[in-house]
């Protein structure tokens, strides 16, 4: 059992760790793609954060969104956090699908709110379509 715990909290401190490599990077970083990159995950948990509270967000697209936030908090991933580059993958990848499925239930302007970052980044993952919200009519960037 004590070799579980300590298992357990190493795991647990590689994640916390990698996390805040993720958030220094992302404040760090000279503006490019690789900032874009260090900042997708904490842009992503703040707009989870907004969204999960936001009314006018389906409950379809809520449950997607809250999953996504809890695959970000699970030290249970398909790809180890501990991996340099690499570790962050599997969580980019959940995250952006769940994204892109809220943002055809979610009006763009909505999501353009609770996103914290680049608004050009948000854009390119939601790509050109148009979501089934009323004020839907905006414009995506290309």
């Amino acid at each position: 059992m004590r070799d579980w715990l300590i298992g357990l909290g190493v795991a647990l401190a590689c994640l916390i760790a990698s996390w805040a490599l993720m958030v220094l990077l992302a404040r760090r970083l000279p503006p490019g793609v690789l900032r874009d990159l260090a900042a997708f995950i904490p842009d992503c948990l703040t707009t989870v954060r907004r969204l999960r509270k936001d009314p006018r967000v389906p409950r379809r697209a809520k449950i997607a969104i809250v999953f996504a936030g809890l695959w970000l908090a699970s030290p249970i991933d398909l790809i180890p956090e501990f991996l340099p580059v690499i570790g962050p993958l599997d969580d980019i990848v959940v995250v952006a699908l769940a994204l892109r499925y809220a943002g055809r239930q979610v009006p763009r302007e909505v999501l353009l709110a609770a996103w914290p970052g680049e608004p050009r980044l948000l854009l390119r993952l939601l790509g050109p379509g148009t979501t089934t919200g009323p004020t839907s009519g905006a414009p995506a960037d290309r």
